[in-house]
């Protein structure tokens, strides 16, 4: 997905999504919302001597294809072996990968990345529908796999305060990093967009 960051009226448009009590929920106030940290998802040694840090969106099928090709061998050659530490971005283009991140994060930091990866896997399945509430129920079945219940997952997404910190996060971010599209990609803090596998391995290489 190429396209310009734009301040986007995401919670707005949790109204009518089929979001268990979010088309109820205002939006939180700004102080409430920045009183809420947001961390980073992290992989990897803290130490290593590389960062390679992602922007991308659970909606881009240009990051699907990132993570079916080069993820896996980024984190089997790099992250597993302590040369890479990766820290992973979320980016909110739409609801449903405002929605997508919510649910991943809802499983914690032990289960974010597995949940990750099975939203880019099935993307085409889960945010394939243009009606929200189907879109919820396929999230919400991702969810189960990765082991929590409809209670867990309906208190965690509809956590108004949360999705907006979650928003403010993100545009604060991109902001700062001048992200324009995803997926963007940092090596030691050195600003890409996207690339193959291989380009990428040799930018690491030149690192170490």
């Amino acid at each position: 997905m190429k396209t310009g960051i734009v301040k986007l009226a995401l919670i707005a448009a949790l109204a009518g999504s089929g979001m268990p009590a979010l088309a109820q929920d205002a939006p939180a106030p700004a102080a409430e919302a920045e009183a809420i940290t947001i961390p980073d998802m992290v992989l990897g040694q803290p130490d290593a001597p590389v960062t390679v840090m992602e922007y991308a969106s659970y909606t881009c099928p240009h990051c699907a294809d990132f993570h079916e090709n080069a993820f896996g061998q980024l984190k089997s050659e790099y992250i597993d072996t302590g040369k890479v530490k990766f820290v992973f971005r979320e980016v909110y283009f739409d609801r449903y990968g405002l929605w997508a991140s919510m649910m991943a994060r809802c499983g914690g930091e032990l289960r974010y990345f597995g949940i990750s990866d099975a939203l880019f896997d099935q993307q085409r399945e889960w945010a394939g529908s243009n009606d929200p509430a189907v879109v919820v129920q396929n999230l919400k079945r991702i969810g189960k796999t990765a082991g929590m219940d409809d209670a867990t997952m309906d208190q965690c997404m509809a956590d108004g305060p949360m999705a907006q910190a979650l928003v403010s996060n993100y545009e604060a971010n991109a902001k700062a990093d001048d992200v324009q599209g995803t997926p963007t990609i940092f090596i030691n803090g050195e600003k890409h967009s996207n690339m193959s596998y291989e380009d990428l391995k040799a930018l690491i290489d030149a690192e170490l």
